[in-house]
């Protein structure tokens, strides 16, 4: 790698004094007399040309972002190109950048001095699997398991609070990367069973009062970790025997002396209790070897998750029921009684009654039931009171925009990555975004609307009708309603020059069977004040009359936002939901609010359309301006961030599209969206004329 081109004097390696230099020019605003730059550059002297070349250019780089961040990377690069291979040296490089972007810079630096370590874990990349990579895998896995939605999380401890799976961010504990893999799978089911099979059923705080019954109390809870695992395996022996199979080869053995007090954890029905029993026997005696995949029991975490959920819980459970028993007007009838069955469905489900007749609960609700169920063991009687009119809500309910409100935290937020072009990679977990809804506004403005625009309403009405019925027309059809003269043409020049004569000759007409799923992504950036929002609201009422003709799905959000932190999306309408007087109320609140940061709203946006089954999956986006944020988003840094996340849209099969009234739009657009797939609108007043047109000849 090292050794030196002699080329040309473009290949020659450069001298310390000339790196020197280089380096003085680009870490300008770090130096002073007591710092210098000529032990790196001698450094830096010794490698050949195109590794100088590549040192030079990320310290340029990184020094864009902290010129002290580059000093440092410049004193360690020398030693880190030596030892690793190139591709290693860019994830050492991307290593240290995500975690300044995180942590900040002493801990970024830690990084940058610790090139050998990381080395040393690369050379074990082979073996080496990580929670990213193994995440859509575990996901879906997940999901097929009974009980709640599961979330995964990176942590240097392996536990669960019952809502967030934590796990390793690398493994490479097994010789080959699969069966790493296969060990995040059997590390995530043993937690999931922890709460499946009842581990935190009741209060989790018996554990701890269990544990202080003890003369050492980290001692107990050691041992009850070790215990429990062994009646979780027997569990999943039970449940899961093909995963079993797999955990069977990791498991350590149980000493001789455990044996007669573990064999009733190995009985179909045992319980919690049974392993505190087993506690009480064994304590003071030496603890095995914990196998690879037991983690810990953090007693403080899965409080504070149980506390929240089952408050959230059993008000969405209340409300659910009233549904269910109020039918269309979601008022229950006053004597409306619900219970559940002592015994469980065939799928292990928990069996809702209402007035003693079995009722088939929605999934969303039998949902409800298993995590309740999972959490108390049973389903209390006051939780089966449905809600009265307007809903149950606890008093420490948080909002979403609440959230935002004191100290910033990213509690229920979503997180999306943002393209730092400059470095050619995604900052991970950059944006914090959050979904809130539109404050309806019960006024006269889609009333007015519809009435200013009367005559394009009607005759909107009627194109969007004719599309509706349109008919495509299949050509050189055996039979069909007329006559394909083409074909026609065509077989009788055949038959002329001796060919035999088609049989191919008519035409037949098909209902077009429409499968399209819109996405409407709305600036509500404070530059729409005044007519461009009007102009935006009357659009979407025009459009959304027209759509409920042409019985295409579609949904509505605004977005906006604060700096990464505080970065928002505004639902207007879902694709589940009608098109009501609530929604109509919304469009009439959509108002003006902060910064345009389009790269995560896309992303999100993009998330829910790849939710949605459609042949067709479009994103349309209403805007006045470029992306632009305080924090530095802006210019070529947020162009391209958005270029990259309609890129990423395009490779999900979204096709995006954007309408502007943006003047200089021509300047930036066909970069971010290609030169077919935008168009400005030179006068806002003209938008509600052409929005249906443009979306009609997006859809035919």
């Amino acid at each position: 790698m090292t050794a030196t081109g002699d080329t040309g004097d473009t290949q020659r390696a450069l001298s310390a004094a000339m790196l020197e230099d280089r380096l003085d020019e680009m870490l300008d605003a770090v130096l002073s007399i007591r710092r210098s730059t000529a032990t790196a550059a001698a450094a830096l002297a010794g490698l050949a040309r195109a590794d100088q070349d590549y040192a030079c250019h990320w310290i340029e780089v990184i020094a864009k972002t902290n010129p002290e961040l580059a000093y440092h990377f410049a004193s360690h690069v020398t030693a880190a190109i030596t030892r690793m291979r190139r591709e290693d040296s860019d994830a050492w490089i991307i290593e240290a950048m995500d975690t300044y972007d995180k942590l900040g810079l002493y801990p970024a630096v830690a990084v940058l001095a610790d090139a050998e370590s990381f080395a040393a874990v690369r050379d074990g990349q082979a073996r080496t699997a990580t929670l990213e990579a193994s995440a859509p895998m575990l996901e879906l896995f997940l999901q097929g398991l009974s009980g709640r939605k599961l979330k995964l999380a990176p942590s240097e401890r392996l536990y669960t609070d019952t809502t967030t799976l934590f796990l390793p961010a690398r493994l490479a504990v097994l010789p080959t990367r699969d069966a790493n893999r296969m060990l995040y799978k059997i590390m995530a089911t043993h937690l999931w069973a922890q709460g499946w099979f009842g581990t935190f059923r009741g209060d989790p705080r018996a554990l701890r009062a269990e544990w202080e019954r003890y003369a050492e109390p980290e001692r107990a809870a050691q041992l009850f970790c070790a215990l429990e695992t062994i009646r979780l395996d027997a569990c999943l022996e039970r449940e899961l025997p093909g995963l079993y199979r797999e955990l069977r080869t990791l498991r350590t053995e149980v000493p001789a002396a455990w044996k007669e007090a573990c064999a009733p954890l190995a009985k179909k029905g045992a319980s919690v209790d049974d392993t505190h029993q087993a506690v009480a026997a064994l304590y003071g005696g030496a603890l095995p070897v914990a196998p690879v995949y037991q983690g810990i029991i953090d007693v403080d975490a899965v409080v504070q998750a149980m506390g929240e959920r089952i408050q959230q819980e059993r008000a969405a459970l209340q409300n659910a029921l009233a549904k269910l028993a109020g039918g269309q007007s979601h008022t229950p009838p006053p004597d409306a009684r619900f219970t559940v069955s002592e015994e469980p469905g065939p799928q292990g489900e928990v069996q809702l009654m209402l007035d003693g007749q079995l009722l088939a609960a929605p999934p969303d609700v039998q949902n409800l039931l298993q995590s309740i169920f999972q959490d108390l063991g049973g389903i209390p009687d006051e939780y089966l009171v449905a809600a009265g009119d307007g809903g149950y809500a606890p008093d420490n309910e948080k909002r979403a925009e609440d959230v935002w409100k004191g100290t910033y935290h990213e509690d229920g937020a979503f997180l999306y990555n943002e393209w730092d072009h400059r470095r050619e990679h995604y900052r991970k977990d950059w944006c914090v975004l959050r979904e809130l809804d539109v404050h309806p506004v019960h006024d006269a403005f889609v009333r007015e609307t519809l009435r200013k625009y009367a005559g394009l309403s009607a005759r909107l009405r009627k194109t969007f009708e004719a599309l509706r019925g349109e008919n495509a027309v299949q050509r050189r059809r055996k039979n069909g309603d007329d006559i394909d003269f083409d074909a026609l043409v065509d077989a009788l020049a055949d038959l002329k020059s001796g060919r035999e004569l088609g049989d191919r000759l008519f035409l037949r007409s098909r209902r077009i069977a429409r499968n399209i799923a819109v996405m409407l992504m709305v600036d509500m950036s404070g530059s729409t004040k005044g007519w461009i929002n009007d102009a935006e609201r009357e659009s979407l009422v025009l459009l959304s009359e027209a759509l409920e003709i042409l019985g295409d799905r579609y949904a509505i959000y605004g977005f906006s936002g604060t700096t990464r932190k505080r970065c928002e999306l505004y639902r207007v309408k879902e694709f589940a939901e009608p098109y009501t007087d609530l929604v109509r109320a919304r469009i009439s609140g959509i108002r003006p609010q902060d910064y345009t940061r389009m790269g995560v709203a896309i992303r999100h946006l993009c998330k829910r359309l790849d939710q949605v089954d459609a042949r067709t999956k479009l994103l349309i986006t209403l805007s006045d301006g470029k992306p632009d944020d305080y924090d530095g988003y802006r210019g070529e840094y947020g162009i391209e961030d958005t270029r990259q996340a309609l890129l990423e849209a395009k490779r999900s099969g979204i096709h995006a599209f954007c309408i502007t009234i943006d003047h200089d739009a021509r300047a930036y657009l066909p970069h971010m969206y290609g030169p077919a797939n935008y168009v400005l609108i030179d006068d806002v007043r003209k938008l509600p004329l052409k929005i249906s047109d443009i979306y009609r000849h997006l859809t035919s």
